[in-house]
């Protein structure tokens, strides 16, 4: 068996070096990389090994390597090990993992034993392994009640990069009014509102503005999402 460890703290690179030393006696060789541009390089060198996946790297973060590495092999077994469990983080990951894949989502806080199980569970037994926090996490973001649907959160994306309703009609195809209709949907499920008591004529807020403010807030939206969005923006205007 061969792992590869890729994360951009040595640190951290150290102690999963230990951990997998100890949970996988099993495992003959690690190999490390410092990001998810090297991660994409050396799993293509060595197509056997299992990965443990950071997900906030430069060059290139976990979501962007791990979605490479699965349309290239999607049978690679990869446990995200994350300080995050921002809906961002949870949905990009939901959204890229293909059908039957064995993964793991551990958060970094996780003691020692439970990192090992995951390791144990997912590479050997071939099993999903999600902490309990990104697990909810996830119930809450899909719920049909109060979650976004991926037209929304497309929807919501774009107006954090500032499209205007016509171009996201456009990019979306999708009717006007049909983008209009979700914007609602979105301040609706965001509770922004203008005050209904503000004591000049003006409005308090511009909702888009206010929108994009409590997502990132609420962790829907993080630097990572949005640097990903921006990179498809810009293949979408230079093609269209």
């Amino acid at each position: 068996m061969e792992v590869l460890i890729v994360e951009d703290d040595p640190l951290h690179r150290s102690y999963l070096h230990e951990q997998v030393t100890a949970a996988l006696p099993e495992c003959g060789t690690i190999y490390e990389a410092e990001n998810g541009q090297q991660g994409e390089v050396m799993a293509r060198t060595h197509c056997s090994a299992h990965i443990v996946m950071d997900l906030q790297m430069n060059a290139r973060n976990g979501i962007e390597a791990a979605r490479t590495i699965w349309r290239e092999r999607p049978d690679t077994r990869i446990l995200f090990w994350s300080n995050y469990a921002d809906e961002a983080y949870v949905r990009g990951v939901s959204r890229i993992v293909p059908n039957g894949a064995a993964y793991g989502y551990v958060l970094k806080s996780t003691s020692e034993e439970r990192l090992k199980l995951a390791l144990r569970s997912i590479f050997i037994e071939n099993q999903c392994v999600i902490d309990n926090e990104v697990r909810g996490m996830q119930q809450r973001s899909f719920a049909q009640t109060s979650g976004f649907s991926d037209s929304e959160y497309e929807i919501l994306m774009d107006i954090a990069l500032g499209m205007t309703d016509r171009a996201i009609s456009d990019r979306r195809h999708l009717s006007l009014r049909s983008v209009q209709n979700r914007l609602q949907q979105i301040y609706s499920k965001l509770e922004v509102h203008q005050e209904s008591d503000h004591p000049r004529d003006e409005a308090a807020f511009n909702l888009r503005a206010r929108a994009v403010t409590v997502a990132m807030l609420r962790k829907l939206l993080n630097y990572g999402a949005l640097e990903k969005a921006e990179a498809e923006l810009q293949h979408w205007l230079r093609g269209h």
